[in-house]
């Protein structure tokens, strides 16, 4: 069974890599001590805006799309 890849599904995994990347960079950086992770916090930080970027420009086309449907 194939699932089809909709610009709905796009935009939910967008939304969900996003919020994953965001917490992950926020408790990268909060911890001070030693960190036994081989993560670059700036760049984990960077991916996580670019992801949430991504995904608010599916949201604008989403609701542009409805305007523009709408009677």
């Amino acid at each position: 069974m194939q699932i089809p890849i909709t610009f709905w599904t796009i935009s939910l995994w967008l939304a969900v890599t996003a919020i994953i990347l965001l917490i992950t960079a926020q408790l990268v950086s909060a911890y001070d001590g030693q960190a036994s992770l081989l993560v670059e916090k700036k760049r984990l930080k960077n991916a996580a805006i670019i992801i949430g970027m991504l995904f608010l420009t599916t949201v604008a086309i989403r609701i542009y799309e409805i305007i523009i449907t709408s009677p």
